[in-house]
């Protein structure tokens, strides 16, 4: 009897033993697309499948990948690799131990899912080194509707001192298939967001920036990557992502030898090692994550609709018609310059007035870019009777008012820069380098967030009239230090400037959460999720030649929603490119995003001023489209075909409005044909073409009614052959 207890004991332990070793499937999911995950304790996490929804993904428990030959460990790709044992990749993970090991294991931990509401759902996969105190979490928040989901990761540890955090991303995917293609955007001042696609071959791709600020003006933190071909738009399996993180970045796209494509993304190291103190936590950004089984039509229309819930203040408030003044007047303006142009902007039915830079600075008066900046108080030669004054003058003329500011950066000619010479970011005893005679000021510096977060309250607080800031920067980092962050700590710069900007942002938001605010660097310089969380919506360029803007706009469009778009008309020939083109064609590219106004408007007259005023009062007609409809592409500017066109669509489907512009002459046969999408195919529809200049229209249809079934699968045809002829067609339910 007694062996027979001892016999069942040793039973119960060995079996209780091989039930705590048993795999387990992790799977994180939306309504459409599944990850999926093999963990046990004290071994591996694989990263079995991330694609079209699975609805038992209890199979993969059976999924087996190939070894190497010459161990029985196989090439299954993990969670997220750390740099040891024979993981030869860009791994998502390097550290330096407190004893100077150079390698980490990490194994399984356990996992948590937590419901965060009816549409968000957190879950956690925890790992940690398997001989060192090092506790690393994986967190995922699924956005079911939207088809989104955020990864990000945090790290912590109890060694005994310091460890050294070389290498830290947000996210690693890998993907297997017969091919990878993968758009990416490039660019500069003027030129942001310029698409290109490529196939990727083997060895590594490599998409960053080390500029610190204004980090999305070159390339952009965001990606699309199709599998088995190039991408299209209805069709396809389509991944994607964007960083959410408006400092360094680095994206590593690795092609192995056994064909898996290894993407790794976040934070550049560059120069940039944290030294991690014990028991403190680190935080990478998010990587935000789409798929599409539909190509990337839908990837595009998953991002606006998470972005305008989750990624954008106000996300369900149609965006003002703005004037603002800086194309129009510059830095050469008085009281005078300025209430003329209010009195002319409503007279167009213009809906906020922004007075842009040059309005601050005494000592240092803001009369060029080459002084002034820091000091923020009101230029009494140029508005006597100060900012209040000009506020209520806008609201009693039906305008709302707003105003530019640049907090982050100072002249070296300003009282600031004079008196707070240890708040500007600098190597050593090193020159300091202007650009656009301006230099940078030290967020990482709590005393610096301070005088940001003064300067914004301060200036808002100067009339209860100002209902819109302009937020611009207008640098890059170079020559980086800092006099705040000790000796050892120079590295974390990068890290806690933005960090220190974040807080800021947070800081304003809780005091002023309905206030409008544009995100601006120079333009396009800080279009990203990270920052426009805060903001109401963007520069896309400081170019605001409309056929630039096609380019600029759809390649910032395939992430970041029309609503956020700042798209303003200008003068001709325009400013930055000398380019002349009609005031159609230039209204018809504007009305695409968030229409504005970017010029003098007292030179509109006669016809154009008919025209302008028309044009306004039809956008204002179809802006809840615009803003939150769905946006479905037809025709790529990029595509060498020298035709561009897109449609939004409503969510009802009851209402549409399309775009259609020529790029080029395409002679007197050829003509522009179009399938349309995104409508109900049971419903019929009229078709009525707005911003006409003549009695002329483009479309023989114009006044018509179609099926919704005809227009997607015939389509329609436009007399649109010459440059700069464009047509703008408002399709509503009959």
């Amino acid at each position: 009897m007694k062996i027979s207890l001892i016999t069942a004991f040793l039973f119960f332990l060995v079996s209780a033993n091989v039930f705590s070793q048993k795999k387990v499937i992790i799977e994180v999911s939306t309504n459409d697309q599944s990850m999926v995950f093999s963990a046990a304790p004290n071994d591996k996490v694989i990263f079995m499948y991330w694609g079209e929804k699975i609805n038992d993904a209890s199979s993969f428990l059976n999924k087996r990948f190939k070894g190497q030959p010459d161990t029985d460990q196989d090439f299954a790709p993990q969670l997220y690799p750390a740099y040891g044992g024979r993981y030869y990749l860009n791994p998502a993970l390097k550290l330096t131990h407190d004893d100077g090991v150079l390698t980490t294991e990490l194994v399984y931990a356990g996992s948590t899912k937590k419901v965060l509401d009816a549409n968000r759902t957190e879950t956690v996969i925890s790992l940690k080194d398997k001989l060192y105190p090092i506790f690393v979490d994986i967190h995922f928040v699924t956005y079911a509707k939207e088809n989104i989901i955020s990864q990000s990761v945090t790290i912590s540890h109890k060694e005994k001192g310091n460890i050294k955090l070389e290498n830290i991303a947000s996210s690693y995917i890998p993907l297997h298939a017969e091919s990878y293609y993968l758009t990416h955007f490039h660019g500069t001042w003027a030129a942001e967001m310029q698409m290109e696609e490529e196939r990727l071959t083997h060895g590594v791709k490599v998409i960053e920036s080390k500029k610190g600020v204004r980090a999305t003006q070159a390339e952009n933190p965001s990606f699309i990557l199709s599998v088995n071909g190039p991408s299209y738009e209805n069709s396809g399996e389509v991944y994607a992502g964007s960083l959410a993180w408006s400092g360094n970045y680095k994206l590593s796209f690795e092609m192995d030898e056994t064909g898996t494509l290894n993407i790794i993304s976040g934070l550049n190291p560059f120069a940039a090692t944290q030294i991690l103190k014990p028991q403190q936590e680190f935080k990478t950004p998010e990587m935000i994550l789409a798929y599409s089984a539909n190509g990337k039509g839908q990837i595009s229309r998953n991002y606006h609709d998470w972005s305008r819930k989750y990624a954008l203040a106000h996300g369900d408030i149609a965006r003002p018609v703005i004037l603002n003044s800086w194309e129009g007047a510059y830095f050469n303006f008085d009281e005078a310059t300025i209430t003329n142009m209010i009195d002319d902007a409503a007279k167009f039915g213009v809906e906020m007035f922004v007075l842009d830079d040059g309005w601050f600075g005494n000592k240092f008066p803001r009369n060029g870019d080459n002084a002034g900046l820091g000091d923020w108080q009101v230029n009494k030669t140029k508005l006597p009777r100060g900012i209040n004054y000009l506020a209520d003058y806008a609201v009693s003329k039906g305008v709302k008012f707003g105003i530019w500011i640049e907090p982050e950066m100072v002249n070296p000619d300003s009282e600031l820069a004079h008196k707070h010479p240890e708040w500007i970011v600098k190597s050593g005893k090193r020159d300091i380098l202007p650009m656009r005679n301006q230099w940078l000021l030290d967020l990482s510096n709590p005393k610096v967030q301070d005088f940001v977060y003064n300067t914004f309250d301060e200036v808002v607080s100067m009339s209860p009239n100002i209902s819109y800031i302009k937020w611009d920067a207008n640098r890059h980092v170079d020559n980086v230090g800092s006099e705040y962050l000790s000796k050892d700590e120079q590295t974390h710069f990068w890290y806690e400037y933005v960090k220190g900007l974040y807080s800021v942002y947070e800081r304003i938001r809780a005091k002023y959460p309905n206030i409008e605010i544009q995100l601006c660097s120079s333009g396009g310089g800080r279009v990203e999720f990270g920052a426009l969380k805060y903001h109401d919506e963007f520069w896309a360029s400081d170019n605001t030649n409309a056929l630039d803007r096609i380019y600029i706009q759809y390649g910032t469009n395939l992430f970041f929603p029309s609503i956020a778009t700042a798209s303003h008309v200008s003068t001709s020939p325009n400013h930055q490119t000398g380019m002349m083109i009609p005031l159609k064609f230039r209204f018809d590219v504007a009305m695409s995003g968030r229409l504005g106004m970017e010029l003098q408007p007292k030179d509109i007259t006669g016809d154009e001023y008919v025209f302008a005023k028309k044009a306004i009062e039809s956008y204002k007609q179809v802006r809840p489209i615009i803003h939150f409809g769905d946006l479905y592409r037809l025709v790529s500017p990029y595509d060498g075909n020298s035709w561009a066109s897109h449609m939004y669509v409503s969510k009802d489907k009851k209402q549409s409005v399309l775009f259609a512009y020529s790029l080029k002459y395409h002679g007197r046969t050829t003509f522009f044909e179009t399938k349309l999408n995104g409508l109900d195919p049971n419903k019929n529809y009229m078709i009525t073409e707005l911003n006409m200049t003549s009695d002329h229209s483009s479309f023989s249809g114009n006044g018509q009614v179609f099926s919704g079934d005809y227009l997607m699968k015939a389509g329609i045809i436009l007399n649109i052959g010459n440059p700069f002829d464009s047509t703008v067609l408002l399709i509503s339910e009959q």
